[in-house]
């Protein structure tokens, strides 16, 4: 069996509350400065042997224990082992002149984590420090030295951090506009294919809704008529399903990839027009000039903008016969006109959700569209780019 982890399993850091990590590392920080410092009261030197005064031991720890709070309070760690430092200065037998690592490193902690004035009084100090060290030129310069490096390291590591949260913020922000883009993009694709299901199914029971009730009135007088109208409504039944089978299968996590066959293009307009003529509405095709390359989205834009003319002419037209026009040019200009009535709409803007879906298709690919009610007829048409020559 696979061994689970558990609390006891991670290292001793990581079983640390987030809160507990920082003052555990500044403890060790304190820890080991203090162990610095204490070197040289273990290990005696010839000119100064020991025993040492017992408030050495106590000022060194003075000076090296705040530092276990030198992120929360940097100005007190500062001061309370400056003071600390002074202290051990006064007693009699210590060390003399001991590196005061503690303030060394209280000082790079207030230009690290400290506000602005927190590092002017660190400034005000130094320069305060090395005045009164005026006597010892060379004391004074290694003191001034010292404590200007612990500043400037203090201030890169400044730096350094906030350079990481500007790119922590940048990829955060990246990764939530990514996510925003994602969102948007399924938001875009759901709403085509709904477009899509909607041409479709309009187109299709527009088509059954025709035949059916054109079979209805010669089943009697003439049923060669009107085996042909239930062939053609089962005709476009079937044509509906495979096309709706394609676009739900967009939506499906797992879909057979046998199922998902192309979108149509302006190949399967010729279909479009005989599944009209079935419908007894006399309709034509006409293509003038010279055929130019669309891009894929054109392509299924032009079909959909035609699909959908034919679909209002059966449904709302009345119509006897109707036109579908393809003429080449520096754009691809679609005319789709009948005779029927219409519906007096003169425009897109104000029309139904097919028309409107028109005008959506058409600009989505970069053309426009128009919808117009004339003296006789409607008139749907339509300007989509083609590519450069």
């Amino acid at each position: 069996m696979r061994h689970l982890m558990t609390a006891r399993d991670l290292p001793l850091w990581q079983r640390l509350p987030p809160s507990w990590r920082p003052y555990a590392a500044d403890a060790g920080v304190a820890l080991l400065v203090l162990a610095v410092l204490y070197v040289p009261l273990v290990i005696p030197r010839a000119e100064q042997p020991g025993p040492y005064s017992p408030w050495a031991w106590v000022f060194l720890a003075g000076s090296a224990l705040p530092l276990v709070v030198r992120r929360r309070f940097p100005i007190l760690c500062l001061l309370v082992s400056y003071l600390s430092l002074v202290g051990y200065n006064t007693v009699d037998r210590a060390v003399s002149e001991p590196i005061g690592w503690g303030v060394l490193v209280a000082i790079y902690s207030i230009a690290w984590v400290g506000r602005r004035w927190h590092q002017i009084c660190v400034m005000v100090l130094i320069a305060v420090t090395s005045l009164a060290s005026v006597k010892s030129p060379t004391t004074a310069m290694i003191g001034l030295l010292t404590a200007s490096a612990a500043l400037l390291l203090g201030t890169l590591a400044r730096r350094r951090d906030l350079r990481l949260q500007e790119l922590a913020y940048r990829a955060g922000q990246f990764e939530r506009d990514r996510e925003t883009q994602a969102a948007h993009a399924v938001a875009t694709e759901r709403a085509r294919i709904a477009r899509d299901m909607h041409d479709v199914l309009a187109h299709a029971v527009g088509l059954m809704i025709v035949q059916a009730e054109a079979g209805a009135t010669v089943v009697r007088t003439s049923p060669e008529r009107a085996e042909k109208a239930l062939d053609a409504i089962a005709g476009a039944g079937r044509d509906a399903m495979v096309q709706l089978r394609r676009t739900l299968g967009i939506l499906k996590e797992d879909q057979d990839t046998g199922i998902r066959t192309p979108q149509p293009t302006l190949a399967a307009i010729p279909a479009l027009i005989d599944q009209v003529r079935e419908t007894g509405v006399a309709a034509s095709f006409t293509v003038s000039g010279v055929r130019r390359a669309v891009p894929p989205d054109t392509e299924v834009a032009a079909y959909r903008i035609v699909q959908e003319a034919l679909t209002n002419t059966l449904k709302h037209a009345a119509a006897r016969t109707v036109t579908v026009a393809l003429d080449w040019g520096d754009e691809l200009i679609i005319t789709v006109r009948d005779d029927g009535s219409g519906d007096g709409t003169l425009g897109i803007a104000g029309a139904g959700s097919g028309l409107i879906g028109i005008r959506e298709r058409a600009a989505a690919c970069g053309g426009s569209a128009d919808a117009r009610a004339g003296k006789h007829g409607f008139t749907v048409s339509a300007s989509l780019p083609v590519m450069a020559r």
